[in-house]
């Protein structure tokens, strides 16, 4: 029988989630004409070596396994692109997703009743039960209505998980992509040319069958950030306008030092600069390790630590920048918060140049 569907699992921390799943494939479709690309990103718990067992003894498990990269988006991306099916469906290996939506939504796709097949918790007939409470599904709501606004198609969950299309229009969108974030389906609705045509099939979302949600604040964050490469991304790269950011909220940081040690406790504007800058540049090396470099994230407190001290080394030079204008500027009558900020935006270029390349290795 010929290879009809290739069934996309981007994984972390999912080794004890894969063999029962794959039995459940097999219950929803039969025993063959699909596969399963487990896309990893190098999960600490052994998933990849799970998936190379199954692999050994069933030709219809692959396994993809990523090193110093990580996200849903591009996870997807990847697995997609690496099957020979004709038809391509993306889920998650927390048994959230049932297998038995996979029949009708292949054959809507196949039979040309629309373009992309969505599992969806919202229309009549699905549920969301399976969030973890109801202030995530009262933030689900809110985001699949921002996703809405963006894509310009009316759907009840654009921000879903599983999904189903073919293989080549996902080929034919995927150099416009920004693999950033953690829901490929709002990317691949915003970018399609022409606009594909949507079919939604009740989901029951089920409760975890183990390990641990992805959806933590920081993935919550990639949400906004996806949104914003696809509004403005082309004008302002989006990491970029990540680090700006954090180094936004690191302004508010250096000024509260500053005022505390300048104005409250007296200290020389010199020397308060320079605690103030380093406050700053320590709050700003853990938020960009957070959110900005998520995907390069430094873990563990040997490799924090180095990744701090070569933040603070590669950045010294914007850093002797700043306290050195602003010191200059203050002591010509400059008034304080001018001649911080001054002194903030000549050491934020070269902060951002030289972390990126040495610190997070994003050359």
């Amino acid at each position: 029988m010929s290879l009809d569907l290739g069934i996309v699992l981007p994984t972390r921390n999912e080794r004890d989630n894969l063999p029962s799943l794959v039995t459940r494939v097999e219950e929803a479709l039969g025993r063959e004409g699909w596969e399963i690309v487990v896309v990893d990103d190098d999960s600490p718990d052994g998933t990849a070596d799970v998936a190379r067992d199954l692999a050994r003894s069933d030709p219809r498990v692959r396994v993809i396994q990523r090193f110093g990269r990580r996200g849903l988006a591009s996870a997807a991306i990847e697995g997609m692109c690496a099957t020979a099916a004709p038809f391509v469906a993306v889920m998650d290996a927390d048994h959230q997703h049932d297998p038995a939506l996979l029949p009708a939504m292949l054959a809507a796709v196949e039979a040309g009743e629309c373009d992309v097949a969505v599992a969806s918790r919202f229309v009549t007939g699905g549920s969301a039960a399976g969030l973890a409470s109801e202030t995530r599904e009262k933030g689900s709501r809110l985001a699949n209505r921002l996703a809405r606004k963006v894509t310009g198609v009316e759907l009840t969950d654009p921000m879903s998980g599983y999904f189903l299309l073919r293989a080549d229009r996902l080929r034919a969108a995927a150099p416009r992509l920004s693999g950033i974030g953690f829901k490929i389906l709002l990317d691949l609705l915003a970018t399609a040319d022409p606009p594909m045509r949507v079919k939604e099939f009740p989901l029951e979302f089920a409760a975890r069958a183990s390990g641990e949600s992805k959806l933590d604040t920081a993935v919550a964050f990639e949400f906004l950030v996806g949104l914003y490469d696809r509004s403005f991304g082309r004008v302002i790269p989006s990491r970029f306008a990540l680090f700006g950011t954090v180094g936004a909220v690191g302004v508010a940081v250096h000024m509260a030092v500053l005022w505390l040690l300048f104005r409250l406790a007296g200290e020389g504007f010199a020397l308060a600069t320079v605690f103030a800058t380093f406050a700053a540049m320590t709050f700003n090396f853990w938020l960009n390790n957070r959110l900005t470099y998520r995907d390069a994230r430094l873990v563990g407190g040997l490799a924090w630590l180095k990744g701090w001290a070569g933040f603070c080394a590669t950045c010294s030079v914007g850093a002797l920048a700043n306290v050195a204008t602003a010191t200059l500027l203050e002591a010509r009558g400059v008034f304080w918060v001018l001649a911080a900020l001054a002194g903030i935006v000549i050491g934020s270029v070269w902060n951002y140049a030289l972390s990126s390349c040495f610190v997070w290795g994003r050359y």
